[in-house]
């Protein structure tokens, strides 16, 4: 166990309740500078045409695409941006990116993201998820007031010390992981709590610090290494039995959309009047009844992919993996006004349709965007 955070107590009636689809403002957007730090992976990807189209200056921060092929090449997303190659290992590159990008505000989504390769490659895991975090809020810190005002923090579900209680984590769960990944995450989330407390919650024109703890994301252009729907879209594509370690394994699934409406919906708190009490950690999970087995999600993407789909359990030993996982997230629906907007049947349709339009050669970006709007408007 690495330790719990003391998260500020606010009335509901304290925060001001968006109006807007999604709360996400689009006038608020429009024409705002934007640092993403992992803007070419699978989530920063979606981040970045969203911004893109709601009118930002989005400047990416990446040392490379993770994939091929990718949602950030397959949809054009460096069409609409600023793409700068740093590592956030590197404090210095990051420190020098910020103050040049002089965004006013941060989303760090920059990690390494996957459970199974944090066993291989520990060390890699600890420097970029946590002293890559240490960097860029650092390199915030050097920028002060001058130009960031808001930044988000994100890490993972996995950040809390998973004893397998059988309930949904809230947000002062003590923090901890069981492998390199998860306890890095952990490890993430204490640095940005220090920040917070040291640098970020002095003056009133200062920048603000929260951190946005999502569920199991999926959703159309994910080719991630050991992620179920990239498994299940390979194996399609090869016409070979999907692969599955632990059908059984309870996650909290959601289309990718659904967390990073909360984290463009923190970022606006961060800049308004309930900035002070915007800035703590926030959960951004499903509704329970999106809390679903491994098994249960292949079947439904089996079912609607138009050819067959057959799936096994893969032969182990396979690495430590928490068997439940969940998300508590009334903190976010009573005090943001924050919902998810697509549920898990209308996710795994988006992610076929995705999908079933790349193998066509549509136009990946405009489907993509497509997709957004639809989101937006539900």
């Amino acid at each position: 166990m690495l330790g719990r955070l003391s998260l500020p107590s606010v009335a509901v009636s304290d925060m001001r309740q968006p109006t807007l689809p999604g709360g996400v403002d689009p006038p608020f957007w429009h024409g705002r500078r934007v640092l993403v730090t992992g803007h070419t992976g699978f989530k920063g990807a979606w981040l970045s045409l969203w911004l893109q189209q709601l009118g930002a200056e989005v400047t990416g921060l990446s040392d490379g695409v993770p994939t091929t092929p990718s949602l950030f090449e397959s949809a054009r997303v460096q069409d609409g941006l600023s793409h700068v190659v740093v590592d956030v290992r590197d404090a210095a590159a990051v420190a020098s990116a910020v103050a040049a990008s002089r965004p006013e505000v941060v989303v760090h989504m920059a990690a390494q993201p996957m459970v199974r390769r944090s066993f291989s490659a520990p060390r890699e895991t600890y420097e970029t998820n946590v002293m890559g975090t240490v960097n860029v809020l650092d390199a915030v810190r050097t920028a002060g007031a001058e130009s960031v005002r808001a930044v988000v923090n994100v890490t993972s579900d996995k950040c809390y010390d998973n004893r397998e209680q059988g309930r949904p984590f809230v947000e002062d769960d003590p923090m901890g992981g069981h492998d390199p990944y998860s306890n890095s995450k952990g490890c993430a989330e204490l640095v940005a709590d220090a920040y917070r407390r040291s640098f970020f919650g002095g003056a009133d024109d200062g920048p603000r610090l929260a951190s946005a703890r999502a569920g199991n994301v999926i959703g159309g252009g994910d080719w991630g290494e050991d992620r179920l729907v990239p498994d299940i879209m390979r194996a399609a594509a090869a016409g070979t039995p999907i692969a599955i370690r632990n059908p059984e394994a309870v996650r909290p699934w959601q289309h990718v959309l659904n967390p990073l409406s909360g984290y463009l919906l923190i970022a606006q708190q961060l800049m308004g009047a309930d900035r002070v009490a915007a800035a703590a950690g926030w959960n951004f999970g499903p509704s329970q009844a999106d809390v679903r087995p491994v098994g249960w999600v292949t079947d439904r993407l089996a079912e609607r992919w138009p050819e067959p789909l057959r799936w096994a359990v893969a032969a182990g030993p396979h690495p430590y993996e928490a068997q439940f996982l969940s998300l508590d997230s009334t903190r976010a629906r009573e005090r943001l006004g924050w919902r998810p907007r697509w549920d898990l049947e209308r996710t795994i349709e988006s992610i076929v349709a995705w999908h079933l339009a790349h193998r066509d050669g549509a136009d990946m970006r405009a489907l993509t965007l497509e997709q957004i709007e639809e989101f937006s408007a539900s």
